[in-house]
């Protein structure tokens, strides 16, 4: 039976209104992220369990939701590390078409990002045959899904602009 992944970003931030890129620092949900993270739970209810990074703003959405699902945090979740870059303005990482496999400075490529969600992946496979699985995480995990589960060129993904929905569903 296949497991199915249901994928959602974190709330909105802080950080995310005023055009900061947070990378690996914790981040706090704003108020209409705190509105949106309730949502997400009205939306998610009936899930089997959930997952997501242990960076603050991912835990405070899956806390908000308030899913009667087990919660897990896994670093493999973590966005991107900008490195010098975390907590900078969007524009200082652009293109991040170039970071694809070359790391920001004191940080980490796309590329890391992809292998360590592939080894999300294969644990969530074992683990979780049949069940319906949340992901709360980043921009960069859901690229990298998009990359592994539906074959979508990494790099195209990465400099596409981001165009946020309710969810993303996949089959594994």
């Amino acid at each position: 039976m296949p497991t199915t992944l249901i994928y959602e970003t974190h709330a909105t931030t802080l950080d995310n209104e005023q055009g900061i890129a947070t990378g690996w620092l914790p981040g706090e949900l704003s108020a209409a992220g705190r509105q949106e993270a309730v949502e997400l739970g009205v939306r998610r209810q009936g899930v089997d369990v959930v997952f997501s990074s242990d960076l603050r703003r991912a835990v405070q959405t899956v806390e908000l939701a308030g899913l009667d699902a087990p919660h897990f945090v896994d670093w493999r979740l973590r966005e991107c590390n900008y490195g010098k870059l975390n907590g900078r303005p969007r524009p200082e990482l652009e293109p991040r078409r170039e970071r694809v496999d070359t790391p920001f400075p004191d940080g980490q490529s796309y590329r890391e990002v992809v292998e360590s969600t592939e080894s999300f992946l294969s644990d969530i496979k074992r683990l979780y045959a049949g069940a319906q699985v949340l992901i709360v995480a980043h921009s960069a995990n859901r690229w990298a899904l998009q990359h592994l589960l539906a074959e979508e060129s990494l790099e195209e993904l990465v400099a596409a602009p981001f165009d946020w929905q309710p969810g993303w569903i996949y089959g594994v």
